[in-house]
């Protein structure tokens, strides 16, 4: 077997297991997950020198389908599988007295086996279907708890928000694939010209979809309405990565002018969705908009040319934000809620959640020497470096103020106030989850360096001025987080971010609402033809019955003619064989009788004729004899 099916069957055969069989089922999805985190760490030991392992599969005529392994998919794989597991750990105990288990642990297994096919294809066409699988997987898990109608919205807005920019990825794939004449990623990337341009512009709108950039953010904080380990999962290396991967695997393909374009949606991305995060009173919808926030940072990155600091904020990323929501959750478990007037003080009453989740915070806010610090600093150095310097380099380090300042919002309101705290139940499995990803969240930034020298990727060194306008930007965020109120920091903006800087109703009144129209016209035209094509289908039943009636009518007169003529012919045919030829037959026997008799007259002798004569004229004269007496 290939190696690199090594990090997507174990889940996959999980899923389907637990599916079937229906027991065991914490334990299959975490001895899934487990497998594929062994299976990603040994095809990233053999493919770390440079090397790629290829896998091609039966696909569409001329185009097999691909999975590629090299040194950076690889990287992401155990990303995925590092995330996965843990955030499974941390499930055994949140989800303990939940109902619908197999369920859960069967679409979370298949989302990771989707995650992982997903970073390693190597063509359009198994990119496209994993890219439609974890769409569905997001939607099944988003709306867990779909008899709430909380639930039910928000996985129904992620479903149309994301699938609609899809449409983006599908033309795209479609334009590289016919310039290029094949569905190998790789190749395709090298097409220029003006459909690199116009691919680029339509990927870009399908990360946009994905990864919540400015204006399809909003979809990402009502998908909080699901359990907390799909909420980890989701935001840090599956469904909301899936966009910034997908334009760091294709920025070979990117214009300069895309390349602008990408960093300025980025940009614009991490200071909209920074605000909305200082404005929010839930814990676990603002740590939703800072996911909005530094993926915009990873676009920022591509848009600079460095693909490779996207990258690095990636990992880090996935690593601390994973570990956030995990807290937020046992938070939850403890105080029944995550608004900011229930968690008031929780973190004095959970202190080694609450530690997993200050390492993490200062990790996301750049504080060295966390991991944060280093991936924050590649991005603003990348941001400094580019030909759009001027418009991305402000932009950055706005965001990373801003980082600071909700972290620092966060972590005030967990350790001032105090509340009524219950005992969480799972908690050993909870916490086990969250210190699993808070030890890489803070650690990671050491392996950077050998992770820069394995992938072939363009660096750029943070320099000194990047460093410090990066830890200026850090503690002044901090400080201003931890000391002023969001209400007075942000000022007559701050009603606006509540509402989410939605312009006029935002996408819901601008999109949603009319799309949803549509959807809901398309569906009474589809019932009435539904119930057009049901009369239809009745007046042509009815039809076929009378039909049938006629055609069983006929045949019984067919079959009762048929009979009278069998009888008819039968008594024909005794008549026939026993009355007129016995008639013909016992005529053609007297007169052959006859004939013997007149041939016996004829001896030839002279006295027997005369014999007969005389007998002949005295017959003859009896006969006139009696005819003259009879007249008188």
């Amino acid at each position: 077997m290939s190696a690199v099916l090594l990090p997507i069957l174990p889940p996959l055969i999980a899923a389907l297991a637990l599916l079937v069989l229906r027991r065991g089922l914490a334990t299959m999805a975490l001895g899934g997950a487990t497998l594929s985190l062994g299976g990603s760490l040994w095809l990233l030991a053999r493919v770390a020198g440079g090397q790629t392992e290829t896998l091609l599969l039966p696909g569409l005529p001329e185009m097999p389908l691909r999975l590629v392994a090299g040194p950076m998919t690889a990287l992401l794989a155990v990303a995925v599988a590092t995330v996965g597991t843990f955030v499974l750990i941390y499930a055994v105990g949140y989800m303990k007295r939940e109902s619908g288990l197999c369920r859960f642990y069967a679409v979370m297994s298949l989302f990771l086996a989707a995650m992982q096919s997903l970073v390693l294809a190597g063509d359009w066409v198994l990119l496209l279907a994993v890219w439609e699988l974890i769409g569905l997987c997001s939607y099944l898990l988003i709306g867990f708890w779909f008899q709430r109608p909380e639930a039910a919205d928000a996985a129904g807005r992620a479903f149309l928000y994301t699938r609609s920019a899809d449409l983006g990825l599908y033309v795209a794939v479609f334009m590289l694939i016919g310039s290029a004449g094949t569905s190998e990623i790789a190749a395709s990337l090298e097409a220029g010209g003006s459909a690199s341009t116009a691919a680029g512009l339509l990927l870009l709108l399908a990360a946009m979809g994905k990864s919540a950039q400015v204006p399809l953010q909003d979809w990402l904080m009502r998908a909080m309405a699901g359990p907390t380990p799909v909420s980890a999962l989701l935001h840090s290396a599956t469904l909301v990565a899936a966009g910034a991967i997908l334009l760091i695997r294709s920025a070979p393909l990117l214009t300069p002018e895309v390349l602008l374009v990408v960093g300025l949606v980025g940009g614009v991305t991490t200071v909209a969705a920074g605000v909305i995060a200082l404005a929010e009173r839930d814990l676990k919808r603002l740590l939703a908009a800072s996911t909005a926030s530094q993926y915009g940072l990873m676009l920022v990155a591509v848009g600079a040319g460095v693909p490779l600091a996207a990258l690095l904020h990636l990992l880090a990323h996935a690593a601390i934000k994973s570990t956030l929501f995990l807290a937020a959750g046992d938070f939850q478990h403890a105080r029944g809620g995550t608004g900011f007037d229930q968690l008031e003080g929780v973190g004095r009453d959970r202190p080694w959640t609450f530690a997993g989740f200050v390492l993490a915070a200062l990790a996301l806010a750049g504080i060295p020497p966390l991991s944060g610090f280093f991936s924050k600093d590649a991005v603003i150095a990348a941001a400094l470096s580019a030909q759009g310097t001027a418009w991305l380099g402000p932009l950055a380090l706005a965001g990373a103020l801003l980082t600071g300042g909700y972290m620092a919002r966060a972590l005030c309101l967990l350790w001032r106030g105090s509340g009524e705290t219950r005992p969480v139940a799972g908690s050993a499995w909870m916490t086990l989850g969250v210190w699993g990803l808070a030890v890489p969240a803070t650690i990671l930034g050491l392996a950077f360096g050998p992770i820069e020298a394995v992938l072939d990727l363009p660096a750029v060194t943070a320099g000194t001025l990047a460093v410090l306008l990066g830890l200026l930007a850090a503690a002044c965020g901090l400080g201003l987080g931890w000391l002023v109120p969001a209400p007075r920091l942000l000022g007559p903006v701050y009603p606006w971010a509540r509402r989410g800087l939605s312009v006029g109703g935002g996408l819901t009144v601008w999109v949603g609402r009319p799309a949803m129209a549509v959807a809901r016209g398309c569906e009474r035209l589809e019932g009435r033809l539904y119930e057009a094509v049901l009369s239809l289908g009745r007046a042509g039943l009815f039809l076929a019955s009378a039909s049938e009636r006629a055609e069983r009518g006929l045949f019984k007169i067919v079959l009762c003619v048929g009979r009278v003529s069998l009888r008819v012919a039968t008594y024909v045919r005794f008549g026939d064989e026993l009355r007129i030829d016995g008639l013909i037959f016992a005529l053609v026997a007297a007169v052959r009788a006859l004939g013997a008799l007149a041939r016996n007259l004829q001896s030839g002798f002279i006295h027997h004729s005369l014999a007969i004569s005389a007998v002949a004229i005295a017959v003859t004269l009896a006969v006139l004899l009696f005819a003259s007496s009879t007249s008188f």
